[in-house]
């Protein structure tokens, strides 16, 4: 049976810019736990971010829209902050594309990139009811359309479902 390396985020808080690396799978089901690291970053009045996606083998929307949705926040504050992903492969680059969220933030796709921190700390999260979880990929699906309004014909059936699913009372 083939071995399973866990997918998770490890960090380097204290650098500048911030540095998170990916390993394994970037998806809806760890991406709020990155959400919630970079706001708290914000809050610390962090605004320099680095996401090395060297061994990140796969991602999904809600992790696009996690993206998205720092990116957007970013651009708001005063001076505007950034976020720069670093060696993308050409598969996760071509999903980055056809979102347009390279127009968000910029991205790096080559392999010679410095090195980046020292991320040993694995970013972890409290455990969510299925609600708040849908809630989680709700908000990461608007900030796609955000981003792009072209997105909004590609995710409607999503938002559709995941509204119906928020507004249900918890079981």
């Amino acid at each position: 049976m083939p071995e399973t390396t866990p997918s998770v985020y490890l960090v380097d808080a204290y650098s500048d810019p911030v540095v998170v690396r990916i390993e394994g799978r970037a998806c809806f089901q760890n991406s709020a736990c990155l959400r919630d690291f970079v706001g708290e970053m914000l809050r610390q009045g962090r605004q320099r971010f680095v996401i090395d996606f060297q061994k990140c083998a796969t991602m999904d929307s809600t992790f696009l829209g996690v993206l998205a949705g720092v990116a957007l926040e970013l651009r708001k504050s005063a001076p505007p902050g950034s976020i720069v992903l670093a060696r993308v492969s050409s598969r996760n680059l071509e999903l980055i594309r056809s979102l347009g969220l390279h127009r968000l933030l910029t991205v790096d796709s080559s392999e010679a990139v410095a090195p980046l921190g020292h991320c040993e700390t694995v970013l972890t999260g409290p455990e969510k009811g299925e609600q708040a979880k849908a809630r989680d990929v709700l908000e990461a699906h608007e900030h796609l359309v955000a981003a792009d309004e072209n997105n909004r014909a590609k995710f409607q059936d999503v938002l559709a479902f995941l509204k119906t699913r928020v507004e249900q009372p918890e079981q």
